[in-house]
């Protein structure tokens, strides 16, 4: 038997974590379906929508797990991280200018 952890962050600033244990050899695919995901999760992966990975990297589904594995599920990004960081830096620069004139 196999310990590993599955986290989802079905929301921003929320994270839900679950233990799961597989028979040895279990494969990706293999703890998505003995998971207990919401329906929802469930269509989201089917459709795509997330994607999975271990240990923040992209795996297919057919990937062997071991002992301690950190199975992700993975929303797409909104906005991307550099421009986020550009429009804040942006917004401040604005409001701490002096006023001319």
């Amino acid at each position: 038997m196999l310990h590993v952890e599955l986290v989802h962050s079905p929301a921003p600033r929320t994270v839900e974590c679950r233990e799961l244990t597989l028979p040895a050899g279990a494969t990706l695919a293999d703890a998505l379906r003995a998971a207990p995901l919401p329906a929802a999760v469930r269509a989201a992966l089917d459709a795509g929508v997330l994607s999975v990975s271990v240990w923040c990297r992209l795996q297919p589904l057919t990937h062997l797990l071991r002992e301690g594995d950190r199975i992700e599920l993975c929303r797409a990004l909104a906005v991307d991280p550099k421009e986020a960081r550009r429009l804040r830096y942006k917004g401040r620069r604005t409001k701490e200018a002096p006023a001319l004139g």
